[in-house]
């Protein structure tokens, strides 16, 4: 089961002469790789022909990733972005739903090996269970089954990052192919009929490479993520923002 990309779900959320921010739809890539030749389409290019200007990748979502992406419009911005990055000096925020129930907070301290390398760097991931949700659906020798909607911090930026930390935990992301759990992504699909991870970057917090002034930025959920956050009967742990149940796009 892949990903499947609606493309119309590309928005801009923030444009200014320094660098832009964009909703990248689940199912697309960044911009061209190696491993993926027969893609037409990438986020790069459709954000340079959306604002008719060249832009810079700065950082990366996986493809099956959804959520706030930024672009610098010059290479110089890019520069200084990659190292805002690099030095841990912008704050990531995700949101998950994952498989059982985790505990209301914690961290996931695992070093992760990169492809091809020879030894793991180190990868930490700091967690907040927002709600719960119990589902009267038999599943081996279950007959309800719990899930989690969780926000997500990550401290470092490993590949893949998030998805690995989480099933390491017990608990993998929804609708994760490579690293999640089969039947449960199964079932949400026949449940919902969306191919698609439920993962989602939702907030970034940055100095503004030209001015130096704090920038907050938020990505509403992409309507697939949405649709199916509003279906579960959540018991909020915490305060849930009412963006998340939000239909409007």
């Amino acid at each position: 089961m892949h990903t499947v990309c609606q493309r119309q779900n590309l928005k801009i959320l923030h444009n200014d002469a320094a660098l832009v921010a964009i909703h990248k739809p689940a199912g697309l890539l960044v911009h061209r790789t190696h491993l993926d030749r027969e893609t037409r389409d990438f986020a790069l290019q459709m954000t340079r022909d959306a604002i008719g200007a060249p832009v810079w990748p700065v950082h990366r979502l996986d493809k099956a990733t959804s959520g706030l992406l930024v672009f610098a419009k010059s290479p110089a911005i890019a520069r200084a972005l990659n190292q805002a990055f690099t030095s841990r000096e912008v704050h990531k925020h995700y949101l998950a739903i994952c498989r059982g129930w985790l505990a209301e907070s914690g961290e996931i301290d695992r070093p992760l090996k990169a492809d091809n390398a020879s030894q793991p760097k180190p990868a930490l991931t700091h967690y907040q269970t927002l709600a719960t949700a119990l589902v009267d659906h038999p599943m081996g020798r279950f007959e309800q089954q719990r899930y989690s909607l969780v926000s997500l911090t990550p401290v470092t930026g490993r590949k893949h990052q998030l998805r690995r930390h989480l099933n390491h935990i017990g608990h993998p992301i929804i609708g994760d192919v490579a690293h999640g759990d089969r039947h449960h992504n199964h079932f949400f699909y026949q449940w919902h009929g969306h191919h698609r991870l439920y993962l989602a970057a939702t907030k970034l917090k940055l100095s503004h490479p030209e001015t130096g002034q704090p920038l907050s930025l938020r990505s509403p959920l992409e309507p697939s993520f949405q649709s199916t956050l509003t279906t579960l009967d959540w018991r909020p742990l915490q305060p849930l923002p009412t963006s998340f149940f939000d239909q409007a796009w």
